[in-house]
């Protein structure tokens, strides 16, 4: 049976939303790109950051080259799924339904009430 992944902190999400369309980066380069969003972040506090996550098991390094070149041990979609299952679990006892509704009553935009319903529609057998 695999190893469990650790679950990301809020922090170690933020940076994944960089580093996933990236695909694969340095240090240097997530920094950069995270700068667009946070002005303030430090060069040493992502690099930090990227160690302690490839220390978790949720980035592989690449350290063949001077720079390493990290990358998401998880595709996106899996990593959410997984975390996703988790809250339904924890959050809702277990209950996909009860997620959804709470979801739909947390006050999404009209737009995103049309798209889920033609989700809905084209799903019907």
């Amino acid at each position: 049976m695999p190893a469990a992944i650790a679950k990301p902190t809020a922090a170690e999400l933020d940076l994944l939303q960089t580093l996933w369309p990236l695909g694969a980066a340095t240090a240097r380069q997530v920094h950069q790109a995270m700068q667009a969003e946070r002005p303030d972040v430090t060069y040493a506090t992502v690099l930090r950051l990227m160690q302690i996550m490839h220390g978790k098991g949720l980035l592989i390094r690449d350290d063949r080259q001077r720079s390493h070149v990290y990358a998401p041990a998880q595709a996106q979609d899996s990593l959410q799924t997984n975390l996703l299952k988790d809250l339904i679990q924890k959050a809702f006892a277990g209950s996909a339904k009860a997620l959804v509704l709470a979801a739909l009553r947390s006050g999404i935009s009209s737009k995103e009430r049309e798209e889920i319903e033609q989700l809905l529609k084209d799903d019907q057998p």
